[in-house]
């Protein structure tokens, strides 16, 4: 199994929490997790607000490519319609080189109203910016000329300089929950990319889904599923106290900054998974919503994570895992002790799983 690290830089759930703190605790935990064995770097992109702040994922990865020069970065996700594909295929050019071919470009279409406000655009255009855009962006790192004739990218044909010196098979990476993003991924060729919020087995319709789009579309096996997570692990009595302590902030933090309590998603195009969501998060509450959290995450002590991981496994099939250790006001020495402690009991033994399949056809 690939397992990466997440980093989300939030503030939210800590008290006078200055911005260079979030970045230098990440930071530290990046080049712990590269010593200990990860296989990837993993960053979302948010703006303006404490749930996440990182306005810009390539940069952050071109510093972390030097500072970590045996570990792949990856970008859970660039949001597309925040930017000009031919910049994003420039930049991420640009990484791949500096990296040695070590990029995963993660790309996804966003789902914050307030982030899109800021932009000043519409939610309602965010699918069709993400269908226009990735497939000029992968195009264009595959060959090496970008170009665009679709309702919102008129791009002339242009040369990326630097020139894409590794092949990018393998190495796209699309968050996707609602149909429509699933489906998009599976056209693209992607790993789809999902986080926990919900028990694995809501999740399963549409990662089937998803695999039957990829056979479609391209004739191959689909790749495999990526699952990010947020995960509390310790051997303390209180661990769980623990872990609903901050999982529960992280899911404050993710009510309030989608605002899933609200109704707009009711009258947004494409966002179908997100209004199941909400009306979940409506009837449920804060608490519900986090019980229904804690049920698909990972915490408590290695072997009961590692049980978990062994049934979800059979619930979703193989997948990679992209673990986040600060989030919800996680204090830095919890974070580390969940770091270290997960690195020496948990991934040696999920590196050791064989594929699923394989498995059956040995057994």
């Amino acid at each position: 199994m690939d397992v990466g690290m997440m980093m989300v830089f939030a503030s939210y759930g800590w008290d006078n929490c200055s911005d260079d703190r979030v970045w230098n605790e990440e930071i530290r935990l990046a080049r712990l997790a590269a010593d200990l064995g990860f296989d990837c770097l993993w960053s979302a992109e948010h703006h303006f607000n404490d749930y996440s702040f990182v306005p810009d994922n390539l940069a952050l990865m071109t510093h972390l490519t030097a500072l970590c020069p045996n570990i792949d970065v990856g970008t859970a996700a660039v949001i597309l319609p925040w930017h000009d594909p031919l910049r994003v295929a420039e930049n991420a050019a640009v990484l791949d080189m500096l990296s040695k071919g070590r990029l995963r470009l993660g790309l996804g279409r966003g789902l914050a109203r307030r982030e899109f406000a800021a932009f000043r655009l519409s939610m309602d255009e965010s699918r069709g910016r993400f269908d226009e855009a990735a497939p000029m962006i992968i195009n264009a790192l595959k060959t090496g000329f970008m170009e665009g004739d679709g309702k919102y990218y008129k791009q002339p044909r242009i040369e990326i300089r630097p020139r894409p010196q590794h092949s990018f098979d393998n190495r796209i990476y699309a968050v996707a929950s609602s149909e429509d993003s699933v489906d998009s991924a599976a056209k693209l060729g992607a790993h789809i990319v999902m986080f926990t919020d919900r028990p694995w087995e809501m999740r399963v319709p549409q990662i089937e889904h998803g695999r039957t789009l990829h056979r479609k579309y391209h004739g191959t096996p689909p790749p495999t599923l990526m699952l990010t997570e947020f995960c509390v692990c310790g051997t303390n009595a209180d661990i769980e106290d623990e872990a609903r302590k901050y999982q529960g902030k992280f899911v404050e933090s993710n009510f309030y900054h989608y605002e899933f309590l609200g109704e707009h998603f009711k009258t947004v195009k494409g966002y179908d998974a997100y209004q199941q969501k909400a009306e979940i998060a409506r009837k449920g509450g804060l608490e519900g919503a986090v019980n229904g959290f804690m049920q698909a995450a990972s915490w408590g002590p290695p072997d009961k994570i590692l049980r978990g991981l062994e049934a979800r496994r059979k619930v979703v099939g193989d997948f990679e895992m992209n673990v986040a250790f600060r989030f919800g006001g996680t204090p830095l020495e919890v974070s580390e002790r969940g770091l270290r402690l997960f690195a020496k009991e948990v991934l040696p033994v999920v590196k050791s799983w064989k594929p699923a399949k394989a498995e059956k056809a040995a057994a």
